[in-house]
């Protein structure tokens, strides 16, 4: 998805939220870590709260306030906060605590590049080897997408975007490169916020359609078109590719 603003009160918690959470709490794609489980569970909602900017970048995080806020045990904050850590949407020091991880236009840069080279062959490795259930998946993640687009509605196209991308990277089949593309996935989304308000509804609206072109494509196992449809989600034009995408 591209680049997405966080209205103020939009954002506002709640059942629907929950309902969210569930949704990017299936998209992890670390199967260590079942959208059933507590700590799971409390993962996927600060996960969100990062991501919509809810939880600012810089901002500390004190444990106990954590706990009260999602309703939660100590040691299932303290496990969210670890895994959080280790995709380094969270910094945490002995005796300074666990602050927000700061937005880093160089670490955006990087986490780009990175998602240049992988993500496009990830979506090849889905149209070779995705199940026909696998690719249905990533069809229904934009189930509805045209609706939230033109409903400005953040929080949807957020989750519906995470579980998008995790169910293309699960759907490959190389773990190695899930575990690498989703927490990319996850830092990513938080720069999306500041270009929503500037998206006109049409542009939402063609974004939703460019996934769903992925999606197309992998029902098919058509391997080069995933790769090509999924250089157009990031915006990647190779001269190489210019002729195939603007078919």
């Amino acid at each position: 998805m591209r680049q997405l603003m966080a209205p103020d009160d939009a954002l506002a918690g709640g059942a629907r939220d929950r309902i969210l959470v569930l949704d990017v709490c299936s998209s992890s794609g670390l199967e260590d870590w079942s959208p059933d489980l507590q700590k799971a569970k409390v993962y996927e909602r600060i996960l969100l709260d990062l991501i919509l900017g809810r939880l600012a970048p810089g901002g500390r995080l004190d444990e106990q306030s954590l706990a009260a806020r999602y309703d939660a045990g100590l040691a299932g904050v303290r496990d969210a906060l670890g895994r959080l850590a280790l995709e380094g949407l969270v910094i945490r020091r002995a005796r300074s605590g666990t602050t927000v991880a700061p937005l880093d236009l160089v670490e955006l840069r990087q986490g780009y590049e990175a998602r240049a080279l992988i993500e496009p062959h990830c979506a090849g490795l889905a149209a070779k080897y995705a199940s026909k259930a696998e690719a249905a998946a990533i069809r229904a993640a934009f189930d509805g997408g045209e609706d939230a687009a033109r409903a400005r509605d953040l929080p949807t196209l957020v989750a519906m975007d995470q579980r998008f991308h995790a169910a293309v990277a699960r759907a490959g089949g190389n773990m190695a490169l899930a575990r690498i593309l989703i927490p990319l996935q996850h830092k990513a989304a938080r720069y999306w916020v500041f270009s929503f308000g500037a998206a006109t509804e049409a542009e939402l609206i063609a974004d939703v359609q460019q996934h769903r072109d992925v999606a197309d494509v992998i029902a098919l196992g058509n391997i080069d078109g995933a790769r090509l449809a999924m250089m157009r989600v990031l915006n990647i034009m190779p001269e190489a590719a210019r002729p195939m995408l603007a078919g």
